[in-house]
């Protein structure tokens, strides 16, 4: 190879590498003596929530003169259907608690529903910061009133109720105000729904509330419910869809206090974790706007947390009834699951970008990687033999492109003793040396790019494959065979008591030292020039450290890429062993792109000398 096709290859390993870099879960910076807390202990918690500190005790608020605050804790209406058990207070008449049937705790993984619902399945309502969501708006009398501190009365006398199928149920709830108003919250569960559909109706509120508007406030954030709160921060965030798309809000430094405000439509406004989030969805769209706040930060004994906040600002018509419809959805960012809800909520789905090129990367996972994925899936009941047939067909289809970039390199192996030639009979002259550098790649029908052109076509579906494999949530504690017992989470084989500097891991990932290994065999079959036998050894090394962290699903299908790529590129070489490099016959014609700007150059370099000449005479 030349000098400018090895910076090409440099340059793209360059820009992998850097990508890898800024995608790579960053460790919590904390203090020398404190605990590695990045992975918390694997002993079951206690029933208490773990993932928040004990409410404080706080004296109930001033509501003014048209509303009162409630005393005590209200009491609790337990729902339960096909995907979710859920509490609902009413004090605020507000969720307290949500359950999701068919996921697991970290610490319960395995358990097969032995322990209690309370203790094995995931509960997403950080209940200690207060239930939701709220409704808040100012009174005439100055009074910033938020419902959340008032008892509500509930309309039923039962308290526990199951659903299934097609049932339905309603809840209604009600507060009423001393001039003769009132406030309803009416919620609708369905037998098999993730989401409730909740209904805000007031009545006799007029010259009540003040500013003409009035907000629905969800302010608790989501639980983080994963083993490594590093990367569960990580992909946590909170986003409105607002003029057409999803407008994401992210606090990326530990300290940070990041906050939005929107005005106008709002389609709806989530709040998400890396698996699971909250979607709050007018059937309106005369939303005024909404506001959205997100903080990161770093606890001693419980990791890293990010918590968000967000409101929608509803108008108030100030007439003696008006009603507003909301679609809540608590659940899996699955993305089957949110697409039928025809809201754009599947816009939550992150499957990642490359270099702002999201618009490139999207339809690739959305319309093509994510539908095969799952087709894979109605037939092999196992993720991981899942992912080795998705990486084979992924190779098979990429095999044109592979082919290409393989022969390329090839040929301009072969080329090397004639390149040498020219190098040293004009190594007095640039200008003519890179001509016949050029004349000699068209003489042999050589392009250049052949080897690195191919590899850039196919970034966009590695990228869209990396995307896919990180927040997948079919892949969560799903196992595969021996000790890969969950697909989502690194495959450890062995705990090292200290930390490697710059990547911050310290633990051993199989997986991924079986792909640097393979990614070694790969480099040493296609790298033959002896200037580039560094990035042989450097590139594996730098790689296995990289992906030491991330999820055995994705360092499967990475490591089984690398075994068909061995075998697709032994057979290459060995199909093509004979092959010979002849001058292509082709008819005369006007040089390409590249010799057409070597001879301007040559022309240019001339122009120069003479003009250096005549400035000497």
């Amino acid at each position: 190879m030349d000098r400018k096709t090895i910076l090409a290859f440099v340059l793209i390993g360059a820009i992998l590498i850097i990508w890898l870099y800024i995608n790579t879960p960053e460790p919590v910076e904390q203090p020398p003596s404190a605990q590695d807390t990045t992975i918390v202990k694997k002993e079951p918690p206690p029933v208490v929530d773990k993932d928040t500190v004990a409410p404080v005790k706080k004296e109930a608020p001033d509501m003014g003169e048209y509303f009162a605050s409630g005393k005590g804790g209200g009491d609790i209406i337990t729902v339960e259907n096909d995907v979710v058990k859920f509490e609902i207070s009413t004090k605020g008449a507000n969720f307290h608690k949500y359950f999701l049937k068919k996921y697991n705790n970290w610490y319960s993984a395995g358990t097969n529903g032995e322990l209690p619902i309370k203790e094995s399945k995931v509960q997403l309502i950080n209940y200690s910061k207060g239930n939701a969501p709220d409704l808040a708006f100012v009174t005439a009398d100055g009074k910033a009133i938020q419902t959340s501190a008032a008892l509500f009365n509930y309309s039923g006398s039962k308290k526990d109720f199951k659903l299934s199928g097609g049932d339905s149920l309603q809840l209604v709830f009600s507060l009423p105000s001393t001039s003769g108003g009132e406030i309803k919250k009416i919620f609708t569960v369905y037998g098999n729904r993730y989401s409730i559909k909740t209904d805000i109706e007031l009545k006799g509120m007029q010259n009540l509330i003040s500013n003409n508007t009035y907000d629905l406030v969800w302010d608790s954030g989501i639980r983080f419910v994963e083993l490594n709160s590093v990367d569960e921060a990580n992909f946590s965030n909170a986003s409105v869809f607002y003029g057409g798309e999803q407008v994401i809000l992210d606090a990326s430094s530990v300290g940070e206090t990041v906050e939005k405000d929107f005005s106008g439509q709002v389609d709806w406004l989530g709040i998400r974790n890396k698996y699971f989030s909250v979607i709050i969805s007018p059937d309106k769209s005369d939303i005024e706007g909404a506001y959205i706040k997100g903080t990161r930060s770093s606890y001693e004994n419980a990791g890293l947390r990010e918590n968000y906040s967000g409101r929608l600002i509803i108008p108030f018509r100030n007439t003696d009834y008006e009603k507003r419809s909301f679609t809540v959805y608590i659940g899996p960012v699955d993305y089957d699951i949110l697409k039928e809800y025809n809201r754009n909520f599947e816009a939550i789905v992150d499957f990642g970008s490359f270099f702002g090129l999201k618009f490139i990367v999207r339809p690739i996972a959305e319309y093509i990687l994510l539908p095969l994925f799952t087709f894979l899936h109605t037939f092999i009941p196992n993720y991981g033999f899942v992912i080795i047939v998705f990486s084979l067909i992924i190779k098979f289809v990429l095999y044109p492109l592979t082919k290409s970039s393989y022969q390329s390199m090839k040929k301009m192996q072969m080329l090397q003793p004639k390149m040498a030639e020219i190098k040293e009979k004009y190594k007095d002259d640039p200008q003519k040396m890179n001509k016949e550098t050029m004349a000699l790649y068209s003489t042999y029908g050589i392009n250049p790019a052949g080897g690195c052109l191919p590899l850039i076509l196919q970034m966009p579906i590695f990228v869209a494959l990396w995307g896919l494999f990180q927040v997948a949530i079919d892949l969560r504690q799903q196992p595969f065979i021996l000790w890969i017992t969950d697909l989502s989470r690194p495959d450890v084989i062995y705990d090292m008591s200290f930390k490697l500097p710059l990547f911050g891991i310290n633990q051993i990932s199989g997986l991924a030292l079986l792909m640097g290994i393979t990614t070694f065999v790969q480099q040493k079959m296609s790298v033959k020039d002896p200037k580039q036998q560094g990035l042989v050894y450097i590139m594996p090394i730098f790689l296995t450290l990289m992906f030491m962290s991330f999820p055995s699903g994705l360092n499967l299908y990475y490591f089984m890429f690398n075994i068909f790529s061995i075998a697709q590129q032994y057979y290459i070489n060995h199909k093509h062993s004979d092959l010979v490099l002849e001058p292509v016959k082709t008819q005369k014609k006007r040089g390409g792109f590249m010799q057409r700007l070597m001879e301007a150059a040559e022309q240019n370099a001339k122009a120069q000398q003479q003009q250096r000449k005549k400035k000497k005479f």
